[in-house]
């Protein structure tokens, strides 16, 4: 009875239909929910990166003044260090010059006093022996003179006078009185007195010069340590202000293309849902459409009268068409309905249903084959495009299975190549410091040597022209030793050797 009843087959038709609404409507939620939970994810990620970015900035830019300022600071205080070591310095250079002045001054009046102590020593003793007439021909006798004359302050007057008399030789001197040597031992006294403390002081300005220079060199090498020690930080401040101004202006791109993509994020979201709420709602309606379509087909009511309609061998035209017409009426009636509330992919199909029940032909031929063949042509269309759906659907998902394996491959290798360049970042860095660490010192060492150099030139100079000196000194000595042996030990005079005359010096002879 079902094969012979084409009703069966638009009911089946329209419950398959049904079925295939039911399963894409499963399948879709499916999809839209699993997008809900990636954008309830991906915005709960990506709030959490923002909110972090946000506080990152001011914290990094914080850093970056207080560094900048340390870095300033730095600077100031290395100038400051680098003008006192130049200060002490300068001031080491001026008390070795004011030290070199002050002992030649020194030399020079030690030197004057001894010789005009021992001046006094030999007058002394000359005129305690007894032999004044013969003194006052030497030239001791000239520097007592000199010494008399010059010096204001080492005699008073009187005594001046008949010092200077008694040299001069314009009144005659009784040697038992002692008055001149007196003068003489007083004078020698006072002298001596005036060397020995002259010595004192200068052994305290040594002292003096000795403390001062050690405590300049403790503070010059004190400040060079802090120069070092300040140029070290100020090249690793740099570096390090360097690195922070870089991690800001990421954490900015970071934070700018975070917000840009939660604002379209949230606006995909909020479109796909109000798109999912309007196909919800479609759908809803095509399946009560379809449900009330296939209940009315199905009431028991309405399968009398299809029975009551089918065409029999001994039903005449008249009878067939009349009753046909009715069932075609609610058949149209019930399509309509459906086409209401279907899809738009589906109404071309339910408009070939209408029409082939609406035609001409159909009415004057009466039956539903045309529409049997056209909903079983239909059947089969959808059977195809099912089985092409399938196909399609393992294509893409094995496409997606590569695509992720060469996506998560692509990010393995992006992460690799990122740490490979920040530790090449690092020992470049590092590098750079060492390289120029190393040429600091080399300049320091050239300079060192240059120096070493030109100090090792001026001293083997000095030393050249010392030994020129100290030899022709010793030949000046041993030729007046030799011409005092001559007259007082003849013994060891030695003869000049006897120069070996040229023929032409011989003639010239």
């Amino acid at each position: 009875e079902a094969s012979l009843n084409p009703i069966r087959k638009v009911v089946g038709l329209l419950q398959a239909m049904q079925k295939k609404v039911e399963e894409e409507g499963e399948k879709e939620k499916e999809l839209y929910d699993k997008f809900m939970c990636w954008c309830q994810h991906g915005n709960g990620d990506l709030s959490a990166s923002i909110s972090d970015a946000n506080d990152k900035i001011p914290q990094v830019s914080s850093n970056i003044e207080a560094s900048e300022g340390k870095l300033a600071q730095t600077k100031e205080d290395l100038k400051a260090a680098q003008d006192d070591r130049s200060a002490a310095k300068a001031a080491m250079k001026d008390a070795v010059a004011l030290r070199e002045k002050e002992a030649a001054a020194f030399a020079a009046e030690k030197a004057e006093a001894d010789t005009n102590i021992a001046a006094m020593e030999k007058a002394i003793a000359a005129l305690e022996r007894g032999m004044a007439g013969g003194f006052l021909q030497t030239p001791t006798a000239q520097v007592l003179r000199k010494l008399a004359q010059d010096d204001q302050d080492i005699l008073v007057d009187a005594d001046r006078q008949d010092l200077l008399s008694f040299l001069s030789g314009t009144s005659e001197y009784a040697p038992q009185s002692g008055q001149i040597t007196g003068i003489l031992k007083q004078m020698r006294e006072t002298m001596s007195k005036g060397l020995a403390d002259s010595t004192a002081t200068e052994e305290a300005s040594i002292k003096s010069h000795e403390e001062l220079m050690a405590a300049k060199s403790k503070e010059v090498a004190a400040l060079s340590a802090a120069i070092e020690s300040k140029q070290k930080s100020i090249g690793e401040l740099g570096v390090e202000i360097v690195t922070m101004k870089e991690d800001l202006d990421d954490t900015q791109n970071a934070l700018a293309a975070d917000q840009k993509y939660l604002a379209e994020l949230q606006k995909g979201c909020a479109t796909k849902t109000a798109e999912w709420e309007e196909r919800s709602k479609l759908r809803a309606e095509e399946l009560v459409a379809l449900a009330d379509t296939i209940k009315v087909l199905n009431d028991d009511d309405a399968l009398e009268l299809f029975k009551k309609t089918l065409p029999s061998p001994s039903s005449s035209f008249v009878q067939v068409a009349a009753k046909a017409s009715t069932v075609r009426a609610r058949a149209l009636e019930a399509l309509r309905n459906a086409k209401g509330a279907a899809a738009q992919s589906d109404r071309t199909g339910l408009d070939l249903l209408m029409l082939a029940l609406a035609g001409k032909k159909s009415l004057s031929q009466g039956g539903f084959d045309k529409v049997i063949k056209m909903c079983d042509e239909m059947v089969e269309v959808l059977k195809k495009e099912q089985l092409d759906d399938d196909h399609k659907k393992e294509y893409c998902g094995t496409q997606f299975d590569l695509s992720d394996d060469s996506k998560k491959q692509l990010e393995r290798e992006i992460s690799d190549h990122e740490n490979a360049i920040a530790t090449a970042k690092e020992t470049i860095a590092t590098l750079t410091e060492e390289i120029a660490a190393l040429e600091a010192g080399i300049k320091q060492l050239d300079k060192a040597v240059a120096e070493a150099t030109e100090q090792r030139k001026a001293e083997n100079i000095e030393f050249k022209e010392l030994m020129s000196s100290n030899g022709a000194a010793k030949e000046v000595l041993a030729f007046a030793k030799n011409r005092l042996n001559k007259y007082y030990n003849p013994k060891l005079y030695k003869a000049p050797p006897k120069r070996e005359l040229s023929a032409q010096g011989r003639i010239e002879a």
